[in-house]
């Protein structure tokens, strides 16, 4: 009996004296048997149903309107109490029913900060950019990855994570390809989809974005992405939906731009038909920032949340939105849809039953897990004569520019992650967004004179051609660090900005022992290339990129990234040579007409044109070599499974990326002429080998008919080959498919 007085006395004491926290909530609406939505052994969807029947409707109508979790000044705006300064957004619990409030922010790399905050900038880990993560094509790396910054997220006290960039990189100037997984959609799904279930590992939601064909930054408010059905579910489509089959994402994040002249949160199509009907999707569709234009035709076309009301020209889901349906104009079944999508979320995901709680965040051990991911993302693009590894005996090695003597670049933008100890540069670039430009303090300067303590080391900033080539003159190696920042809100040129290919060129004719190191958002043009020894694609390293790029350069790390875009030798081999659009008119209705390429997205446009690249999607070279043999296929039910061995025939250690390829022999209806089918890192020592099996998705040797709605496999014979790259091709094999129609709805299993 004493226990029991005791066990109601500490009861009582807890839910008299505890704070209005998502804890309290979730502690109290446990310990209410009147409660039955909070017992964990039913299902999500019983859970929601419960939930929704208990609310009211200005309840309901809390789950679906969002607040801006930081100060802003235009329009003038201070958040609630309960929100995350210097956050994204904020939409508050309902403490009578247990629901906790969603604490959001911005985290494609990591947990980001507002610059709106008045609060000095959160500081917090930074993998690598997206498409760094998609160019170790290590889906292991990925959620690992995905993992550590859902923790931080966590112990910053967020509950969604606005991460999982998937749109692929139809043009390589894109400002936030960097954030993305790359131009194929099979490697895009895959790699983010693993990165989605990372974070969401940690009983928080993450969403996917952008919901669609978010292709370019120029006019991206406006801009109209113009495709056909067809085209679009083989190629932006499939990789969405490949990467939620693989995550179940808790929220998709409709775009900014127009599809086919309607916007990305006002589409039936996109949020209804495909994703909502089509695949079955049960999680809700959240807006942009600023993305919402209208209340009855948004919420009917799918939209179930609006973000951050004050960047819309209205708040349109907040009083609008009641009165909407209360005329009617949106059903009361809709907006129940609504809250019933929202909480289903939340519960699955464990929103609550593992409220978030604010704690300590083990930096030294997160260090180590971006540093890995920047290590497998960097690519060793070309290495004459064994440039590389920097050779022990070298006694005078030069480093120039990008300021590499203090830091590695980051992108910029809603990603962008303020650096643990502060900015290595500050001052630079625009002050308000997308700005600033952000250097990590991981200086590969200082990683590599730790690692040759023999070597004299010689810096120069980079910014005098001329004195930059003075330097170089004499050194047993060169190092050039170059540049291109990237972030979003702008395109970019493919060429080096601030005279870089100047300096790169002098440097290399006065010297020919000269590596080239690049920090970039995606591909640039190289017109030094034939000059310089090397190069080395090392992307947006993250906090300890500098510690990556010298380990690789040194041999301590041999290189296994691989390129998950194709770096065009000229803009003119790209479907649109000039970006549409003009910047300098924000309300201009622009059309980007993406029927030119259709599903032949990157390398498959370059095949399809016959283009030569500067580098083919999938190129990585290595220190040490690598061979493959015994290519086999075969056929079971809906699958074709293609096995082969792989040995390292080289004298280092080291990771490989055999890819398979597949199309139609002699067939013209496919995009171009083969697709990425599968692929596999293995990790083999000098003479090792391992037999590897890639089972290729079916959709991946389909076409899609929109009129059927269907996945159809022609009968016939189709071309397996396997390679380094897609112009890497060696062992092929022909195998012989039977005629199949798959539904709409087909996952793979």
């Amino acid at each position: 009996m004493k226990r029991q007085q005791m066990r109601s006395l500490v009861m009582a004491l807890m839910l008299t004296t505890a704070l209005p926290t998502a804890a309290a909530h979730a502690q109290a609406a446990t310990a209410s048997a009147s409660k039955p939505w909070m017992n964990p052994k039913l299902s999500a969807d019983q859970r929601a149903d419960l939930i929704v029947a208990q609310m009211t409707q200005d309840e309901k109508l809390t789950l679906v309107f969002g607040y801006f979790g930081s100060n802003q000044e235009k329009p003038k705006f201070t958040p609630h109490a309960e929100a995350r300064m210097g956050s994204a957004g904020y939409i508050p619990g309902i403490a009578r029913l247990g629901v906790p409030p969603q604490w959001e922010t911005d985290a494609g790399v990591g947990v980001a900060t507002q610059r709106e905050s008045s609060d000095p900038y959160l500081e917090r880990t930074s993998l690598p950019s997206g498409i760094a993560t998609a160019a170790t094509w290590n889906p292991d790396l990925a959620f690992k990855g995905g993992a550590m910054i859902g923790s931080e997220a966590r112990s910053s006290g967020f509950n969604v994570q606005l991460a999982g960039g998937v749109n692929l990189a139809r043009d390589p100037r894109n400002g936030r390809n960097f954030e993305y997984g790359g131009e194929d959609p099979l490697l895009a799904g895959v790699m983010v989809g693993a990165q989605i279930r990372g974070i969401q590992s940690n009983n928080i939601i993450s969403t996917i974005k952008h919901w669609a064909l978010n292709g370019q930054e120029t006019n991206r408010m406006t801009v109209s992405s113009n495709i056909a059905d067809a085209a679009a579910r083989q190629s932006d489509f499939l990789a969405f939906e490949l990467a939620i089959e693989q995550s179940q994402p808790g929220s998709v994040m409709c775009a900014y731009n127009r599809i086919n002249s309607v916007y990305a949160c006002e589409s039936d199509w996109l949020m209804n038909e495909v994703l909502k009907k089509d695949w079955g999707y049960k999680g809700y569709v959240m807006s942009d920032w600023g993305a919402t234009h209208s209340t009855a035709k948004a919420a009917n076309a799918g939209l179930d949340q609006e973000s951050a009301y004050t960047f819309d020209k209205e708040p349109f889901f907040g009083a609008p939105l009641k009165a909407a349906v209360a005329d009617g104009s949106v059903p009361q079944a809709r907006l129940d849809d609504m809250a019933k999508r929202i909480t289903r979320s939340m519960f699955a995901h464990g929103l609550f039953d593992h409220p978030v709680v604010k704690g300590p965040i083990d930096f030294a051990a997160h260090a180590k897990v971006t540093q890995a991911d920047a290590e497998e993302a960097i690519v060793l693009l070309k290495n004459d004569g064994g440039l590389l590894p920097i050779a022990k005996g070298a006694k005078k090695i030069v480093v120039i520019g990008s300021h590499s003597d203090v830091g590695v670049l980051s992108g910029g933008g809603s990603s962008q992650v303020f650096p643990i100890g502060g900015m290595a540069v500050k001052g630079l670039g625009p002050k308000g967004f997308p700005g600033p430009i952000v250097y990590h303090p991981n200086s590969p300067l200082k990683a590599l004179q730790a690692r040759n303590p023999g070597a004299q080391f010689v810096y120069d900033d980079g910014t005098d051609p001329a004195a930059a080539a003075k330097a170089a003159a004499g050194a047993d190696l060169v190092i050039v660090f170059a540049h291109q920042w990237a972030a979003e809100s702008q395109d970019y040129s493919l060429t080096l900005a601030d005279n870089q290919d100047a300096v790169i060129d002098a440097v290399a004719s006065a010297n020919a022992k000269t590596a080239v190191v690049l920090e970039t958002g995606g591909a640039v043009l190289m017109p030094w290339l034939s000059k310089v020894g090397a190069v080395v694609e090392a992307w947006f390293p993250g906090t300890n990129g500098g510690e990556a790029v010298a380990r690789v350069l040194t041999g301590e790390v041999n290189p296994s990234g691989r390129l998950p875009v194709t770096f065009p030798a000229s803009a003119d081999q790209l479907p649109r040579p000039v970006i549409d659009g003009d910047n300098s008119k924000p309300e201009l209705m622009v059309d980007a007409n993406y029927d030119i390429e259709g599903a032949a997205v990157g390398y498959k446009w370059f095949d399809k044109k016959g283009h030569q690249p500067l580098f083919a999607f999938g190129h990585g070279l290595s220190y040490s070599t690598f061979g493959y043999s015994d290519l086999k296929t075969s056929v079971a039910g809906d699958t074709l499974t293609v096995s082969f061995k792989v040995t390292n025939t080289g004298k280092a250690a080291g990771k490989d990326v055999p890819q398979v390829y597949v199309g139609p022999k002699g067939a013209s209806n496919w995009e171009a002429p083969r697709r990425l089918g599968g692929f596999k890192k293995v990790d083999l020592a000098p003479g090792a080998s391992t037999t590897v099996s890639v089972s290729v998705d079916p959709r991946l040797l389909a076409t899609f008919d929109s009129k059927a709605k269907t996945w159809n496999i022609a009968a016939g014979a189709y071309e397996v080959s396997l390679g380094a790259s897609s112009r890497d091709l060696g062992a092929k094999a022909d195998v012989t498919l039977a005629a199949k129609t798959l539904p709409v709805s087909y996952d793979g299993k």
